[in-house]
């Protein structure tokens, strides 16, 4: 089974553009996510964790047809319209097994673009991932894949309506009162 490649030109072309578009927005909706990643002449699994507000770590484990390697990319989201559309940017390194040339280890940059489906748990993605390797016959690579991914753990909630009845506000308040011994009457705010 292949998969059509996701020509490097368009991805380029999708990233300049987008770059200009960036807004100051939060990027994601997400604190982890795991799915996989289909390219051209390779798959595998990828698990996507948060660490910063705009930051995640990915782990891609993949195979190919000669080889199998496991990836770890740093990568920064800038929001595009709102956290559910997002481009990325990142590096990291990879290592592997290459059945004709043995171990191999690498450098890897990512470029990408991501959508989290509306009222579902899955989040799209396709991405530019050239990478450099040492102890390859292969010394450099330029694939794409895309990614499905299902959310694992969603981000808390911070909208606009979500503190409009209460919510942790007044749980705080409550629990401050409840520890000092005060006692409130009816008209007290």
């Amino acid at each position: 089974m292949t998969f059509p490649a996701f020509p490097p030109r368009i991805a380029l072309i999708l990233f300049m553009l987008l770059l200009g578009a960036a807004p100051a927005a939060r990027a994601q909706k997400y604190r982890t996510a795991a799915g996989v990643r289909l390219g051209a002449g390779n798959y595998g699994l990828t698990l996507q964790q948060k660490i910063f507000e705009k930051t995640t770590l990915e782990g891609l484990g993949l195979v190919g047809n000669r080889e199998v390697s496991a990836a770890l990319l740093a990568e920064r989201h800038f929001g595009i319209l709102g956290p559910s559309l997002n481009y990325y940017l990142g590096a990291g390194g990879h290592v592997g097994n290459h059945k004709d040339d043995g171990a191999f280890g690498g450098v890897d940059v990512i470029v990408g673009l991501e959508y989290k489906l509306p009222i579902t748990r899955l989040v799209l993605s396709a991405d530019f991932k050239p990478s450099v390797e040492f102890g390859s016959s292969d010394w450099a690579h330029f694939p794409t894949a895309i990614s499905v991914r299902y959310i694992l753990v969603k981000e808390k909630k911070t909208g606009f309506l979500n503190n409009v009845f209460g919510g942790d506000k007044d749980k705080k308040k409550s629990r401050s009162r409840e520890k000092s011994g005060t006692r409130r009457g009816l008209f007290d705010f």
